[in-house]
């Protein structure tokens, strides 16, 4: 009788509990709930992340029955500050649906990009578009005009927003996007061409009825690097990234309505969409979000300190720059959790940071097309180098190249069972490109392309990457988007790009050039200089390399492909 979660929320019987915590759940309900995670019920046919999740603790507030933190704090460091209620968000992401259905003349499964940075914008964009079925695509604020490019022509979009910084890019590509209908800006001022978002929102109705979908309906789409090719489409449901974590007895983001989590990622990232947007509502939290401009540790150590913040969530470049830091001078104010994701963490990092705050680092492992995979949940053994156990309803594998489990100890690749049931949490498919989706599946598996070990105890420990991925930062960088950008430079005969070991950042972009022999008497520091201006200007500038090597020529199989693992090898000290 599971239709919805609508009476998910209602107060929960005394000596029950769920993810050790107590739940707000009726005593029926709890029953039906266990036999959905179980298996032993059917997932509900419809189901919206606003309206069954959202609106509910909107409900439960006006109860008095929840905290009285608020759903969402928001400051920039200037003094500005931002706080809503369930209720003012409902309240304020109504006025948005309206904005895009009304005044952009959106409808159910129309594409919308949105690219903003760290602003409250973002959060009411993304509920208001679930509000009206409208799929996000969310990307970071560092995209060159020729990604936007790529990005509405690929996804056809229909809208796009973002600030004013952003808007003169769009609209040096626009007119090579027939599709784009609405161009929607969040800024002060005004520009020719464009929406205001701020004005129109404000004076718009909160009269809305949340749509009603399916809990397989396209939601969110990601463009995730390959190491051919441009970036891939992943496309998310609405049940995918919002229901999952309702079915895991044990998740990665194990928090309560009294939580206050703050996640550092950028707005682009899956991660910021699971540990800033969907895990802490499902639960009640309250999302907490600092602007960051930049990346500043002292900045982010302050705010430790100023605010109750007691959950905090980065890639492990925010703690190897945290513990550069004499973190004796600062008492943080209530922080009891940390969690770090997007690549392994050096044991050495997590031993630091333990030895000067007394804290332990929580590894948490994922994808972009199966959210969090692998955690260390809280209460677990930490084991330095591992990432966890794996995560519910996942059933985690190291395999062969026949798809064969792998004992004990044995190298092999990271896969998730998918066959005969595609588990809840999995990406639909690489949006128009079913050759990809097909590549992903090896026998009953899901490969991530990355390689592991799992020990007896179930543990997983990440070992590398099986392809040519770049993860520097947390983000994901293939190398074909930085050597087109590259070969765009008139100096540029041929490159091969690769990782290379770094110290705050895990590896970094390093390309090996051939230069053409015009320039070959070129002073080379000067010219590697102007070969990374060259691709921040063509391509997102986190993708620039950040180490350059000129060489006379590259190495090659018989049939001229470029062995990109011999110069990886060569760079980790492999060879």
């Amino acid at each position: 009788k599971l239709q919805s979660l609508k009476l998910l929320w209602t107060l929960k019987p005394p000596n029950r509990t769920l993810h050790g915590h107590p739940r707000l759940l009726s005593s029926d309900v709890y029953s039906q709930y266990e036999s959905v995670r179980q298996g032993k019920q059917e997932i509900p046919k419809y189901f919206n992340f606003a309206s069954d999740v959202l609106d509910k603790w909107s409900e439960i507030e006006k109860a008095g029955k929840r905290p009285s933190n608020p759903a969402f704090w928001w400051i920039n460091g200037e003094g500005e500050e931002v706080k809503w209620s369930f209720e003012e968000l409902g309240l304020l992401s109504r006025k948005v649906a309206n904005v895009l259905t009304k005044e952009c003349g959106l409808q159910k499964g129309d594409r919308l990009i949105l690219i903003l940075p760290r602003i409250p914008e973002w959060w009411l964009v993304k509920v208001a578009c679930m509000r009206a079925g409208i799929v996000i695509i969310p990307g970071t604020s560092q995209l060159s005009a020729k990604d936007i490019l790529y990005r509405l022509q690929a996804s056809k979009a229909a809208c796009i927003i973002t600030t004013d910084k952003l808007a003169p890019a769009v609209d040096s590509v626009a007119s090579q996007c027939q599709l784009l209908k609405t161009k929607l800006m969040v800024s002060k001022g005004s520009r020719e061409g464009w929406l205001n978002f701020t004005e129109l929102y404000q004076n718009q109705s909160a009269d809305h009825s949340c749509i009603k979908t399916r809990i397989q309906d396209p939601m969110i789409i990601f463009f995730t690097s390959g190491t051919t090719g441009f970036p891939k489409m992943a496309q998310h449901s609405q049940g995918s990234l919002g229901f999952r974590p309702l079915l895991s007895e044990k998740y990665w983001l194990d928090s309560t309505p009294s939580n206050l989590i703050w996640n550092t990622a950028d707005t682009g990232w899956i991660l910021t969409s699971l540990a800033s947007f969907f895990d802490p509502w499902v639960f009640g939290s309250c999302i907490f979000m600092h602007n960051l401009p930049q990346t500043d540790s002292a900045v982010i150590l302050n705010t430790l300190c100023r605010f109750p913040i007691d959950t905090l969530i980065g890639a492990p470049t925010l703690f190897r720059m945290l513990v550069q830091n004499d973190l004796s001078k600062y008492k943080f104010m209530n922080l009891k959790y940390c969690m770090s994701g997007g690549e392994p963490l050096n044991p050495e990092v997590m031993e630091q940071w333990k030895s000067q705050t007394g804290l332990d680092i929580y590894d948490v492992y994922g994808q972009t097309e199966t959210g969090v995979i692998c955690s260390v949940f809280g209460g677990m053994k930490i084991k330095p180098g591992s990432m966890g156990k794996p995560v519910p309803p996942y059933d985690v594998q190291i395999i062969d190249k026949n798809a064969n489990i792998l004992p004990p100890g044995q190298q092999g690749e990271i896969a998730i069972r998918s066959k005969p049931i595609r588990p809840l949490g999995f990406f639909s498919e690489y949006l128009d490109n079913p050759k990809k989706t097909a590549e992903s599946e090896r026998g009953d598996f899901y490969v991530t392309g990355d390689r592991g070990i799992m020990d007896e105890e179930g543990y997983i420990q990440f070992i590398g990457r099986n392809d040519d991925i770049i993860i520097s930062s947390g983000y994901r960088i293939g190398p074909f988007e930085v050597e087109n950008a590259l070969i765009e430079h008139p100096a540029v005969v041929e490159s091969a790009v690769v990782s290379s070991p770094d110290p705050l950042r895990g590896e970094v972009v390093k390309a090996f050039v051939v230069l053409s022999p015009a320039f070959s008497s070129t002073d080379q520091k000067s010219l590697i200089s102007e070969l990374q201006d060259h691709v921040k200007k063509t391509t997102a500038p986190y993708k620039y390399p950040r180490k350059v090597e000129i060489v006379k020529e590259l190495p090659k199989t018989i049939t001229g492909k470029i062995k990109r693992n011999e110069l990886r090898d060569k760079e980790w000290g492999r060879i």
